[in-house]
């Protein structure tokens, strides 16, 4: 590996993770009860421990809070597909 691309490499990483720390204090400290509105009640203990997967997953969160979703996405498994077949029958 040359090392110019070893360069643009880290330089790259370094720009995603301060973009990344920028929008995780921003949601932080601002948006985070237009994620989860259970959320925007919980202590700064619990805000400082959301940090570190805030910042690793800011596209994600970032889409999330621009498009205004304000209940967290219900999983879709199969238990929950099969109790949904079974309320309809009833």
């Amino acid at each position: 590996m040359s090392p110019q691309f070893a360069y643009w490499i880290v330089t790259l990483t370094a720009a995603y993770f301060v973009v990344g720390c920028v929008v995780a204090l921003a949601v932080v400290v601002a948006g985070l009860g237009r994620l989860d509105p259970v959320a925007a009640h919980g202590t700064w203990g619990f805000r400082l421990l959301v940090v570190p997967g805030l910042a690793a997953l800011w596209p994600l969160i970032l889409h999330r809070v621009v498009m205004g979703a304000g209940h967290p996405p219900e999983e879709s498994n199969a238990h929950r597909l099969a109790a949904r077949r079974a309320s309809r029958r009833r």
